[in-house]
């Protein structure tokens, strides 16, 4: 067989550059695509066949359930596994509408795209959906949230972690309050798993999503959590996870994603439960600040633990003040070699967005339709070291003069 063209060859070869946009997905471990590999092998059948072969993948299937439940600190039979976030996200919320009465669910004005769009489904249900206000960190407003407690609220849902500007929402405040009013309460981890100790059944918390790309895991897979006692309606019918999520579930995809929570739990265990991307993102950060034109949007410097440990959100403008496009920037970093991100990878510009590439997200924070389109994303993963950050404020100064320098 004669070689391939050059033309595919090159199409074929992995991207070169410094990856930091771990907020739109990690790249898979090593041990990761060993542990799946593994499983490709050894219990590739269909966990619910009778036959030797289906116990061989059912066993591998439950050690990995059990494993990821001990580092979830949730029942095994809590877990739910799904194909991602989204998933996980509108099985929480669709599946709570269609087993309660219809009523309100509360959702802040900083969400994923996801919780959007299975709300939106819960209102073709004849749900009221509310959005909560936030103040220019990202953080809910408290009052107004404890306001709309009242009947008819039967849900909220809350993206603990920010993707966009890394905002942490007081989940344990929020939650407290949802019991003392007999409120479900819907939590997305999918940005802090893997990022920050869990434990399921210590959290005011009654279902909780997670997806395995976000920590070095495979895309394809990811878990929601739901607390006993709890009925879900299933977006797919059938009879595997309990009944809660039909479809015969990946075997090696769920290998990985225990493998790569196992992964990060070291790493945590190794630095006293604290992220060590932390100081390494604070570095970078104080470099980057030093720049003409670069400010932080969301939770300040005086308040490390209210953003994700790994992640950096920027605002930056030209001369006098001017805002330039997030977007460009990205392709300009992007030619120097550096792969960030303007904003979340699953929304570019959303609900309320005044153009493309204007932040939804930013704009409900309070900031101006020129900022909100002037925002830069950079976040890490384990994968780097100190000397792969070193040249990115550099580049980032290149970058931002060439814009201003030659304007579109």
């Amino acid at each position: 067989m004669p070689p391939p063209p050059p033309e595919a060859r090159a199409a074929a070869a992995p991207p070169r550059g410094v990856y930091l946009d771990a907020c739109a997905t990690s790249p898979p471990a090593p041990q990761v695509l060993d542990a799946m590999a593994r499983a490709h092998r050894e219990a590739w059948a269909n966990p619910s066949s009778l036959h030797g072969f289906g116990l061989a993948a059912a066993e591998r299937l439950e050690r990995d359930r059990q494993a990821l439940a001990g580092r979830l600190g949730c029942f095994s039979d809590e877990i739910v596994f799904v194909s991602g976030g989204s998933e996980a996200i509108h099985t929480a919320l669709i599946g709570c509408a269609g087993s309660l009465e219809p009523g309100r669910v509360l959702l802040s004005a900083v969400e994923h795209p996801a919780s959007y769009a299975a709300a939106a489904a819960m209102a073709q249900r004849g749900w009221q959906v509310q959005l909560l206000p936030v103040d220019r960190r990202g953080l809910v407003d408290l009052e107004a949230f404890q306001r709309l407690l009242a009947p008819p609220t039967r849900l909220v849902s809350m993206l603990w972690g920010q993707s966009e500007v890394g905002t942490l929402q007081p989940v344990a405040t929020i939650g407290e309050r949802c019991r003392q009013a007999g409120v479900l309460f819907h939590v997305d981890a999918v940005q802090v798993v893997g990022h920050r100790r869990l434990d399921f059944g210590r959290l005011p918390v009654d279902l909780l999503s997670c997806a395995a790309h976000k920590l070095q895991g495979p895309r394809g897979v990811g878990a929601l959590l739901v607390r006993r006692g709890i009925r879900l309606e299933p977006l797919i019918g059938g009879a595997q996870e309990g009944g809660r999520r039909g479809g015969t579930e990946s075997v090696a995809l769920v290998a990985g994603f225990a493998a790569a929570l196992a992964l990060a739990e070291q790493r945590l265990a190794d630095h006293d439960g604290q992220d060590p991307i932390a100081p390494m993102r604070d570095r970078l950060l104080n470099a980057l600040l030093q720049l003409e034109g670069v400010r932080l949007s969301g939770p300040q410097q005086d308040d490390p633990g209210g953003r994700l440990p790994h992640h950096i959100s920027l605002l930056v403008a030209g001369t006098e003040g001017r805002s330039l496009s997030g977007r460009r920037l990205v392709r300009e970093l992007a030619r120097r070699g550096y792969a960030v991100s303007s904003g979340s990878a699953c929304a570019t510009a959303g609900a309320g967005a005044a153009a493309p590439g204007t932040s939804a997200v930013l704009l409900a924070m309070g900031y101006s339709p020129e900022e909100a389109a002037s925002g830069l994303r950079i976040s890490l993963g384990p994968w780097l070291g100190a000397a792969d950050l070193d040249g990115l404020p550099a580049a980032l100064e290149e970058a931002r003069r060439s814009m201003v320098e030659a304007p579109r």
